[in-house]
């Protein structure tokens, strides 16, 4: 009774926190951070209690969204206020990272809490691949099925195509939207070269219209958001994980006749401004529900943003070069965590953490067991709760590329990235993409906390740091191979 009563005191005067002076703030954030810390340590909000609900999870994903892309990361030419509000009343994940600088295998890393190595995943599938995420790994909705969660994809899958490897047959029990990425379809730019079919939408595991045009993409952001607030009304009494990963603002760019024209930023800066609303609609019809708090949202991005189109793609200032590459700007992306009550508001958390970490920490938080096979993925609930000493579960995180080569590893405030060759691109204009220029790296260190643009090659300086960060490559090695040869811990996609 104590510890819920420290709690509601703090819920409380956050009421009233405008009001009251500094230093009231400082002595209330210190309590603040003793009350949460003393409820992780006795389990009360990692666990459901016998008279208390399990949890609701939100996590909305989008496609290509840079990380200076949101208000909360310094967006410019246009507002995010749901997004600000989301920060304000819960938390920013500064250093968060995606499995990969691109679609499919990023997906596979959220969905799984693997690398997507160790899953078999290297690049992305297409309408003609016959492979898909392996139907014998768990997915965070199959782990939450087993505590009789209510699951639901709204929006991009991109894990294979086919019957086999649909949501409905890996833990959702609804999906609406697209197999794979809304680029992939006859109005490609480079529709000569690449000549993809028509783009079909899904409703559960059957085509609804098997020929989606543009005047459709246009309405996708507010049909997506019109059924997750469905969903959660509908779901209001039970728990629930609500998965909705927009196509947007994946180019082609589309947003709807409500909100053209609307920013200084273009259609980009509209784009987000759907985006923005869709995320207040989701907040609101927590409120409305009177479930807010009891529902973790997480915002956050599958790669950085696709720089080959120019002012159709988002930014990721300060970080360096963005999607597809192995740079900072290709793998960090924002993320925000709110769940009033529990995430304390107005915090920052610097710490390394990863989309591969969702699942274990939804699994511990619903008191579901993890999967059987080995995950990467660590349990972040004490950062997302500020309790004290909570540091990054992760004392390296490593990178692999789309050949599934081991490219770059992150430990601390440590980069190192292997030799390796990239493109830079020159940018195109107005949904017509550039061209790239090849360029090449050595082996490089980075110290990201005084260099967040990786300009500077400290490997000369730092040969100890190099040294032991070789080791911790060679020892994942010995796991999961690089590239075509694959470790004992990389197991099958599937076919």
């Amino acid at each position: 009774m104590a510890k819920r009563a420290c709690l509601r005191y703090a819920i409380d005067k956050r009421s009233g926190c405008n009001e009251i002076s500094a230093g009231v703030l400082a002595v209330y954030r210190l309590l603040q951070v003793l009350c949460f810390g003393l409820m992780f340590a006795s389990g009360a909000v990692v666990r459901a209690n016998n008279d208390q609900p399990l949890p609701n999870f939100i996590v909305i994903f989008c496609d290509d969204l840079g990380y200076a892309d949101i208000g909360p990361f310094g967006a410019e030419g246009y507002q995010t206020p749901n997004l600000d509000r989301m920060a304000k009343e819960g938390m920013k994940f500064t250093d968060f990272y995606v499995g990969r600088s691109f679609c499919t295998p990023s997906r596979a890393a959220l969905l799984t809490g693997c690398i997507p190595t160790r899953v078999g995943i290297g690049g992305n599938f297409g309408p003609r691949s016959t492979t898909g995420l392996n139907p014998d790994e768990m997915t965070i909705a199959e782990v939450l099925k087993q505590k009789n969660y209510a699951t639901a994809i709204f929006g991009k899958w991109h894990l294979g195509h086919l019957p086999k490897f649909l949501p409905t047959n890996q833990g959702f029990d609804e999906f609406f939207g697209l197999p794979y990425s809304n680029d992939m379809w006859p109005f490609h730019p480079e529709q000569q070269r690449v000549h993809f079919p028509d783009l079909p939408l899904y409703e559960g595991d059957k085509i609804i219209n098997p020929k989606v045009t543009p005047e459709i993409q246009k309405t996708l952001t507010r049909r997506l958001t019109e059924r997750a607030v469905e969903f959660i009304d509908k779901n209001k009494e039970k728990p629930f994980f609500l998965y909705l990963p927009h196509p947007q603002p994946h180019v082609p760019l589309f947003a709807s006749e409500k909100f053209l024209k609307k920013t200084k930023r273009g259609l980009f800066g509209d784009v987000l401004t759907e985006i923005d609303w869709s995320v207040g609609e989701i907040l609101g019809a927590l409120k409305r529900n009177k479930i807010d708090e009891r529902t973790c949202v997480v915002f956050t991005s599958d790669n950085g943003p696709w720089l080959l189109y120019g002012n159709h793609a988002g930014s990721a200032k300060p970080l360096r070069e963005g999607k597809g590459t192995n740079f900072e700007g290709g793998f960090r992306v924002p993320c925000l965590m709110r769940w009033p009550g529990r995430i304390p508001a107005g915090t920052v958390c610097r710490e390394v953490c990863s989309t591969i970490d969702l699942l274990p920490t939804f699994a511990r938080l619903a008191g579901a067991p993890l999967p059987k096979n080995k995950i990467d993925g660590k349990d972040i609930a004490p950062l997302m709760f500020q309790h004290p000493g909570a540091k990054s579960p992760h004392p390296v995180f490593y990178h692999y590329d789309g050949r599934n080569r081991l490219v770059a590893l992150r430990s601390g405030k440590w980069k190192l990235m292997f030799p390796q060759s990239y493109g830079s691109p020159i940018p195109g204009k107005d949904g017509r993409p550039g061209k790239r220029v090849s360029k090449t790296i050595p082996l490089s260190l980075f110290d990201l906390e005084k260099d967040i643009g990786e300009t500077t090659n400290v490997a000369e300086k730092y040969p100890e740091v190099v040294q032991r960060l070789m080791a911790a490559a060679d020892a994942m090695r010995k796991d999961l191979g690089d590239g075509p040869k694959a470790g004992p811990g990389r197991r099958p996609i599937g076919r």
